[in-house]
């Protein structure tokens, strides 16, 4: 975040723009100093700001919190407070980092993917929900998949609008052959495709082919369209074809209000690594990465995004790493070295 922070500043250095920006804590530190994982003053400034960029939450130390008080929860209760419905997780492959990919480089090559997953239904939200006793002695876990056609259409908007500005094709996942909650969402997005974008090409996979597609032919995607359970699991391991966790960012979007004003949040899809944490080794341009998307997405500065991300790609080319992206052996560059990097190609 200090990274992206710094990015930033030079924004306004170079007056591209001014920023008004808030501060406040989530997660761990948010229950070391309130006793809550979010409270609700900081989702109060969340829903006034623009946007919001957040930082990853967790650790072991916070391992023995109750379930509903851990430090995911808020970005759990940020998605239903804000009404974030739509997550945007693009996983694309920078030309100095196909050899940094698990994959042979001829099938990663010019890789970009969009993986649009819905955010704040399915498994995770779903009633009934919960942990009980049974009259046995043991005990039942109780997970319950829901989705509405509303939930399904307003996600699937954005997929389809999103792939009118790239390649004009659409890949909804599911298992509809074993869910009635995947056949509905087969049958509502087959529906809102041909009434309302005919001009963009829907094909439909089941969730365990699409994981096995990723890694046979990553390059036969555009825009994936699936549910929160799965679009969870497949962005992860569309995120290891790109080189790194933590390269990747992720966009989570509301809807648009009648004043035009949209919330959303930006953050890399990455964990907090505590076991690297404040050693200046992690990788901040997952997080710098979300800051583009913020930009572009929210704040109408798309020339200004891509300025932010032809940094990131030329400081790559430079050769710089990071230990998630160096080769046993090779040397590596720190947290703040990479930060230096994208600095010194922002400022040309």
């Amino acid at each position: 975040m200090a990274q992206a922070e710094r990015v930033i500043a030079w924004l306004e250095d170079a007056r591209c723009a001014r920023f008004e920006i808030d501060r406040d804590l989530v997660g761990g530190a948010s229950i070391n100093a309130y006793g809550v994982p979010i409270t609700d003053v900081v989702t109060a400034k969340a829903r006034a700001a623009d946007a919001v960029l957040f930082g990853a939450v967790g650790g072991p130390q916070w391992d023995k919190e109750p379930f509903d008080n851990r430090p995911e929860i808020a970005i759990l209760e940020l998605r239903k407070q804000l009404g974030l419905f739509a997550n945007l997780r693009p996983a694309p492959v920078f030309d100095a980092l196909v050899d940094a990919s698990p994959l042979k480089a001829n099938l990663v090559q010019g890789l970009d993917i969009m993986i649009v997953r819905e955010a704040t239904g399915g498994i995770y939200f779903g009633e009934p929900r919960g942990i009980e006793n049974l009259v046995d002695g043991s005990r039942r876990g109780i997970n319950t998949e829901v989705y509405t056609t509303n939930e399904i259409e307003r996600v699937a908007r954005v997929a389809f609008e999103l792939a009118r500005t790239r390649s004009g094709r659409v890949t909804s996942v599911e298992k509809s052959n074993v869910m009635e909650s995947g056949l509905l969402w087969r049958q509502t997005v087959t529906i809102l495709g041909a009434s309302e974008y005919a001009d963009v090409k829907l094909t439909h996979m089941y969730a365990d082919n699409c994981a096995m597609q990723l890694a046979r032919n990553p390059r036969q995607f555009d825009v994936i369209l699936t549910t929160n359970l799965f679009g969870d699991l497949l962005s992860d391991l569309a995120s290891m074809l790109t080189g790194s966790l933590g390269m990747l960012p992720s966009a989570t979007l509301g809807a648009v209000t009648a004043n035009g004003h949209r919330n959303a949040l930006y953050e890399p899809i990455h964990g907090s690594a505590p076991d690297i944490a404040g050693k200046n080794i992690a990788n901040p341009l997952a997080e710098i990465l979300s800051l583009a998307m913020l930009l572009q997405f929210s704040l109408s500065m798309p020339d200004e995004a891509e300025m932010i991300r032809r940094a990131v790609s030329n400081a790559l080319v430079e050769g710089l790493r990071t230990a998630d992206l160096s080769p046993e052996g090779h040397a590596t560059v720190g947290t703040r070295e990479m930060g230096d990097a994208v600095l010194r190609q922002l400022k040309g």
